[in-house]
């Protein structure tokens, strides 16, 4: 048994990758693979957070933006005054289809 039952073994290097936490990782790569093509930066399995090959520096969570419902986005992007006037063009055609609409 060996290589010729399991295959041929590829040359692999080893990379050591570190989270906030202090968490190390390793993962392997093929040797012949080009650096350019070795990720500076993965997801720790362990934590989820960032994990870079510098252990004292390890990069940081990027602060998380919070949920914005759709209301919040509309909100953006209408003043208090177009908001108003579009919910009374909204109600006017509303009211004109049922036929309810009130001569003002």
């Amino acid at each position: 048994m060996g290589e010729q039952d399991r295959g041929y073994h590829a040359e692999r290097i080893s990379i050591s990758y570190w989270d906030a936490l202090g968490n190390e990782t390793v993962r392997h790569f093929a040797a012949n693979l080009p650096d350019e093509e070795i990720p500076d930066v993965i997801d720790s399995p362990s934590s989820g957070l960032p994990a870079g090959r510098d252990k004292e520096n390890p990069p940081q969570l990027a602060k998380m933006e919070p949920y914005k419902t759709h209301l919040a986005y509309v909100k953006e992007r209408r003043s208090e005054k177009e908001a108003e006037q579009l919910l009374e063009e909204a109600l006017d055609q509303l009211r004109a289809r049922r036929g309810t609409a009130s001569s003002k």
